[in-house]
């Protein structure tokens, strides 16, 4: 049988090291710990605080080490260890005369079974060695949690279809004839309606094309044969507006003519076109134009100035280039053009996708448009997929892509919801393949969002921020922004995203509940307001408002606000009596009534 025996010195060493550590442990019930926040908050899904530990005087002892070990309590029994904060004595040497004090960031990551819980506190005085320690006798509860204001955000998750070019709207269709007279006369000649331009100008009447405004403008030549009838550039338009009426008859307009407009016109004693076809001329040099203008820009009346051109060499080619053209009615028909109607489009291409009819039967933007008619996702779908056959443009990926996104929204189905968005990605991927283009972007941002990846979201959205200047993308853009910002905990970037978003009552909330959780809270209640006056039924607004409220110590605005928030919903009566953000006002008569 072996026998243990220690010395005298070591036993007094034993027993000085167990009082030393006894003195520590009571003297660390005097000790001063501050959480902040406090209560602990949920940003960006993770709670983050930080602990200051004030130790008292003369509480470290020589070669001593006082830890101290937090901890967050859920109330289900989830135990999450947090690390420690140590005092040593040997960094503190002027313990006896200046308390010692450390702070510490933690950060958790946060779940909804972690909700309800404490931040507990143990404390454990040790020998340098840690061969020998003492524990508080209970650990010791320094702030309870979680406010998860954050989590009320309210997702947006926008689209953007790429431009299908096709215009429905009525569209004019510009046709030019002109017909051209004798000098100084205004009678239609028969070699003018037998004419090439007459014979077009008969076949287009004849053929009944909606006609909205024809306009004739009657011109004359600048020697005095023409200047001298100053009605002559107005009876010439009169007669082809005469001529035009008589082919309608011929061609049984009947009501139809009443429908178009006639608008005649007179250019007397204007240089415009004589310029413009001196300058096209080819038989003339420039010195001899430069000769000719020199005239028109000098001194004197429309007529002398004719007079002085006479004398010009260059005049035999005016006579016989020019002038004739000016001898004119130009007559300029405005026809609506020839478009399918919306129903037309809409069941060819149905045929196209059932492979009844070729493709080519309908142009692209046709079909892009098409799409567009059709509140169904799934037909809008399938012409879109008919679309990306037919020409495998990047509009056709991105808005087939789009509409992938918004099946997704709408399906509860998580393995429906995902399929959906996989595909959707991968039309945006082709797209991208293609060309960069920011609508593409902001949908792969909001699917990448669907998803649960805001990094990539992100990156994806500034993307498109960085592809557009167009102002109504931006604001979408901004609108999703915006939500992603506050989850992330940006909120000042937040507030300035959704201060530029779309006009909408969601974004209206978002921005107040940015500036909320930025601690503006005389901006956060003005902006709850212009959300509640934008949509009366939204609950969550009444309910935030209510929250700033009780952050400004506002108990009769607090109890109007949240006694309209859960008579819109009542599962937010539940929330109230648990939520950190009210306990201040718990047991207050006013808070009970509002829950009533």
């Amino acid at each position: 049988m072996r026998r243990y025996f220690i010395s005298a010195a070591a036993l007094a060493s034993i027993l000085l090291t167990g009082c030393s550590l006894a003195q520590m442990i009571k003297l660390a019930k005097q000790q001063q710990i501050t959480v902040t926040p406090s209560p602990l908050e949920v940003h960006a899904d993770s709670v983050r605080f930080e602990i200051s530990a004030l130790l008292p005087l003369k509480m470290l002892k020589t070669n001593k080490v006082y830890t101290v070990t937090p901890y967050y309590q859920a109330a289900g029994g989830e135990k999450v260890q947090l690390g420690t904060i140590e005092f040593k004595a040997v960094d503190f040497p002027n313990s006896k005369t200046e308390q010692p004090k450390l702070a510490r960031t933690f950060t958790f990551a946060y779940n909804k079974d972690l909700k309800k819980g404490k931040l507990m506190l143990g404390g454990v005085a040790s020998n340098a060695a840690g061969t020998k320690s003492k524990s508080l006798p209970m650990d010791l509860e320094i702030a309870e949690g979680l406010i998860t204001t954050s989590e009320l955000v309210k997702p947006v998750y926008p689209v953007a279809y790429a431009a299908h070019g096709y215009d429905n709207r009525e569209e004019l269709v510009p046709t030019n004839v002109d017909f051209f007279f004798e000098k100084g006369k205004s009678d239609l000649r028969k070699s003018e309606k037998t004419g090439t331009n007459g014979k077009f100008f008969e076949k287009f009447v004849s053929a009944k094309n909606v006609t909205r405004v024809v306009t004739i403008t009657g011109s004359h030549s600048p020697e005095g044969a023409e200047v001298v009838n100053a009605g002559l550039s107005d009876n010439r338009s009169k007669v082809i507006e005469k001529y035009y009426r008589e082919m309608m008859k011929k061609y049984n307009y009947a009501k139809k003519a009443d429908s178009i407009s006639f608008v005649t016109k007179a250019v007397v004693q204007d240089w415009t076109s004589f310029r413009n076809l001196l300058s096209a001329n080819t038989k003339l040099s420039e010195v001899e134009k430069a000769e000719i203008n020199a005239i028109i820009d000098g001194a004197g009346t429309f007529v002398e100035k004719e007079k002085q051109i006479q004398k010009l060499k260059s005049y035999k080619v005016l006579l016989k280039e020019i002038y004739p053209v000016l001898r004119t009615a130009k007559t300029d028909i405005l026809t609506v053009k020839k478009k399918k109607t919306d129903a037309q489009i809409s069941i060819l291409a149905s045929k196209v996708v059932k492979e009844e009819v070729k493709a080519d039967s309908i142009t692209e933007a046709e079909l892009l448009y098409a799409a567009t008619l059709t509140p169904d996702l799934n037909e809008k779908a399938n012409i879109y997929i008919a679309s990306s056959k037919k020409v495998d443009s990047w509009q056709a990926h991105t808005n087939l892509g789009a509409t992938y996104v918004e099946l997704a929204k709408n399906s509860s189905d998580p393995a429906v919801k995902k399929d959906f968005l996989d595909k959707a990605i991968n039309q945006f991927q082709i797209s991208n393949a293609k060309i960069d283009k920011a609508e593409t972007y902001l949908n792969l941002g909001t699917a990448l969002l669907l998803k649960g990846d805001i990094v990539k979201s992100l990156e994806a959205l500034n993307n498109a921020a960085r592809l557009t200047s167009d102002a109504e993308l931006k604001k979408s853009l901004n609108s999703i922004k915006g939500v992603l910002e506050i989850e992330t905990a940006k909120y000042r970037d937040a507030n300035l995203s959704l201060e530029n978003s779309v006009e909408s009552p969601i974004n209206k909330y978002n921005k107040g509940l940015a500036l909320l959780l930025n601690k503006d809270l005389e901006n956060a209640k003005k902006a709850f307001d212009e959300a509640i006056l934008a949509d009366g039924t939204n609950a969550l607004a009444y309910y935030c408002a209510a929250v700033t409220a009780a952050r400004q110590q506002n108990i009769d605005f607090l109890a109007q606000r949240l006694a309209k928030a859960v008579q819109l919903d009542s599962n937010l009566k539940g929330r109230a009596v648990e939520d950190l953000e009210f306990k201040a006002y718990w047991s207050n008569e006013s808070f009970k009534n509002a829950l009533k």
